[in-house]
């Protein structure tokens, strides 16, 4: 099933949260007789395929097609955007996303190709946060600062935005600034030590891949897990965020590409205390009650189900 922190992990977690029981079969090496023979026994397959990866024994495509005779929906929930980059050539090379049932995706225009392009029913599904994760954490953090990032540097290549961030944060925050991530100032971080760095910044800014500065209804789980966790954050305005979040109250949004917009926002907060725990207390109350993956997964099996 993957390492603890997961999105399949948390989408098992999250079943398993809402009462229902979980098998779980970890990809590339449960094979697709094991597959088929547990998913005939169950209610539905959830399978969270991976880029490349390959299912031993019979066919994945086979174990789709015979379960969906079967009347055993089949469906993933994927917190990855495909459109626009590489890796969109997988949705004509590889046969799991025509024979999917069903595919939650937190890409709205994919969702919508899925409708359109295949008999797969593509559902738009925002990314959240686990719920055991979504707190306030009142412990002290040695990896906090005035203003953090946390994600990776070396991105996907069709985002070259994300480097340039990266340094501009650098040379105008200095020592004020802490790059948290794998290839930045702290190393990977998850779980508690994440939720500590988070409520005890002062500034968390956000990045997504946006191809253009304007692909609209996707953002990254970063924009939960930020908030979920206790975040302050300032987040780059996408068509469609502000359905789930409202500027000012939850958190800031900057214009993408206009680094003067972003210092304003950043030296905003740092300025003011009330209002920035205000808005914390208020982003992270608002993913607490709407926007952890509990309730997605409620409403995925809502909508599967009805």
């Amino acid at each position: 099933m993957g390492c603890a922190h997961s999105s399949e992990t948390h989408h098992a977690l999250s079943l398993e949260s809402l009462g229902h029981d979980v098998v779980k079969l970890q990809e590339g090496r449960a094979t697709g007789e094991q597959i088929l023979e547990e998913s005939l026994a169950a209610d539905a397959l959830v399978f969270v395929h991976t880029h490349s990866w390959s299912t031993p024994g019979l066919e994945l495509e086979t174990v789709l097609r015979i379960l969906n005779r079967a009347g055993t929906p089949t469906l993933t929930y994927h917190l990855d955007l495909w459109r626009g980059l590489q890796r969109q050539r997988d949705l004509d090379r590889d046969p799991f996303y025509r024979s999917i049932g069903w595919f939650f995706t937190v890409d709205k225009l994919m969702a919508d190709w899925f409708r359109q392009k295949t008999a797969v029913k593509g559902e738009f599904m925002p990314a959240g946060v686990l719920e055991a994760e979504c707190y306030i954490s009142d412990g002290p953090s040695e990896h906090a600062n005035d203003v953090i990032f946390v994600g990776s540097r070396n991105y996907h290549h069709e985002w070259r935005w994300r480097g340039e961030l990266l340094d501009w944060l650098r040379k105008t925050y200095g020592s004020r600034f802490t790059h948290i991530g794998g290839d930045g100032d702290t190393g990977t971080i998850r779980g508690e030590a994440l939720n500590r760095a988070y409520a005890n910044s002062k500034v968390a800014v956000g990045d997504t891949l946006c191809i253009g500065f304007e692909y609209p209804f996707y953002a990254s789980d970063r924009l939960f897990e930020c908030a979920g966790r206790g975040g302050a954050q300032v987040w780059p305005y996408i068509k469609g965020v502000d359905d789930w979040f409202t500027d000012r109250e939850h958190l800031r949004f900057f214009q993408f590409g206009d680094f003067d917009n972003l210092r304003d926002n950043i030296d905003y907060l740092l300025e003011h205390d009330d209002e920035r725990e205000n808005m914390r207390r208020a982003g992270h109350e608002l993913v607490k009650n709407n926007h952890t993956y509990r309730h997605r997964w409620q409403t995925i099996l809502d909508t599967v189900f009805s």
